[in-house]
């Protein structure tokens, strides 16, 4: 593309071999004086017109170039006005552009960023050298993935804050399928997270009081047992061992009780590791058995799944087994049946939980899920919308079934762990 002092170099270059080269043309043939003024207007009025063009192509270029200036101007500040990070990358990871908020949120305010690496990055604002580092092995699976990805990224800030993004990163490729460029699109989710943690606590307290009845009628069993043979010993002023075996047995079943409820009660952090499935579901049943038995449900478990591992947050996955399994049994006010299945596919791994309760109708099914829709009197509906959030953080699957009158059955499907997987971690 010309450069407007070549443009006008051009043009006086032009102009003059014009003129010279006209000039001698007109002498070379030895045209009349009358020819030669009729040749001299015509190369004069040649020269207007050919000027005329040259003026118009420069004018229309430099407005085209204005209006490129301004639409530039306006991206440029509705990109900076975003409260997200936005970045653009070339096929070598070399930083090209980033808006206002991406600065800031780097330190890079200070810093020439263009042309700089993620790696060249991290030496130069150290505090951030993992996060880059990690930025870099992302961007080459976009890369390698050839679409679009969207990933929950979390990092420490040097103020202390741990922030969260919902992560974009689309890769873009020439006609032959080379490597362009890569955009990266961040919006800060931190106090979405924040707020969900606490509606999952929310949630959880909500369990623990409903679950209380059962627990506590579990506790008062052995309490009986107890308080009957210490009056015995009282009133015989006697020792017996096997009185005091039947004491310390009913004691520890107390402490198993109380245990497991403590366990669910207390904060938990997120913490990611294999486990067996199988534990997190006979887990949950054990703990609402008690309700189950006072409602006159049956819960029944079987498949062939007991060796199946996944990757996740084992008290996550709890969670979600004891809002679907306190459900079914609140879905059979009358008694019933719940039976749970765990079965392998080649890389999955699949749960299936069927009741036999008044089922729910097709247009209720539809808005099972969305946030404050519930079919309980009492209650923030926020149990199922918890449990779906849960498994898709986990990469799995949640789908309902229902009939009115036969029954719900909810089907969940998780990725299988494998050591690969961990390898590659």
């Amino acid at each position: 593309m010309l450069t407007k002092q070549k443009a006008i170099v051009v043009y006086v270059l032009f102009s003059i071999g014009w003129i010279i080269v006209t000039d001698l043309l007109m002498e070379l043939f030895h045209l009349e004086h009358f020819t030669k003024i009729i040749v001299s207007m015509g190369k004069g009025g040649i020269f207007v017109v050919l000027s005329a063009v040259f003026l118009y192509q420069m004018l229309k270029k430099t407005e085209q170039l204005r209006k490129t200036v301004e639409e530039e101007q306006q991206l440029s500040t509705l990109i900076n006005s975003m409260p997200d990070f936005v970045c653009f990358k070339d096929h070598k990871g070399r930083w090209l552009r980033v808006n206002d908020f991406g600065r800031k949120l780097y330190h890079l305010e200070d810093v020439d960023y263009f042309g700089k690496t993620d790696l060249d990055l991290g030496e130069i604002v150290p505090f951030f050298k993992e996060t880059f580092e990690h930025c870099v092995k992302t961007d080459e699976e976009a890369w390698e993935k050839r679409e679009m990805t969207r990933a929950e990224e979390s990092f420490m800030t040097p103020s202390g804050e741990i922030k969260t993004f919902d992560v974009i990163k689309v890769p873009l490729f020439g006609e032959c399928g080379e490597r362009k460029g890569i955009l990266t699109i961040g919006r800060d989710i931190t106090q979405q997270k924040l707020a969900e943690t606490l509606l999952l606590k929310k949630e959880k307290l909500s369990v623990l009081g409903e679950l209380a009845a059962g627990i506590a009628h579990e506790i008062r069993n052995p309490l009986t047992s107890i308080k009957g043979f210490m009056q015995v010993m009282r009133e015989t002023k006697t020792t017996n061992d096997w009185y005091i075996g039947i004491v310390l047995n009913e004691l520890e079943r107390i402490d198993q009780i109380v245990s497991e409820l403590l366990v669910l009660a207390k904060p938990q952090s997120q913490c990611y590791k294999p486990f067996p499935l199988s534990d997190a579901i006979n887990y949950v049943v054990h703990l609402i058995i008690h309700e189950a038995t006072l409602n006159n449900v049956d819960i029944s478990i079987d498949g062939d799944a007991s060796d199946a591992l996944i990757y996740g947050d084992k008290n996550q996955i709890i969670q979600v087994f004891i809002n679907i399994m306190k459900n079914a049994i609140e879905a059979m006010p009358k008694g019933g049946r719940l039976h749970v299945r765990a079965w392998k596919t080649e890389d999955r791994v699949h749960v299936s939980l069927a009741d036999t309760g008044i089922g729910i109708s097709q247009e209720r099914l539809a808005k099972i899920g969305e946030p404050f829709f519930t079919l309980k009197e009492k209650g923030m509906g926020l149990g199922l919308t918890t449990s779906m959030k849960i498994i898709q953080e986990h990469k799995g699957t949640f789908e309902i079934e229902s009939e009115l009158g036969k029954g719900t059955t909810v089907y969940l499907s998780l990725p299988m762990y494998k050591q690969a997987e961990e390898a590659d971690r």
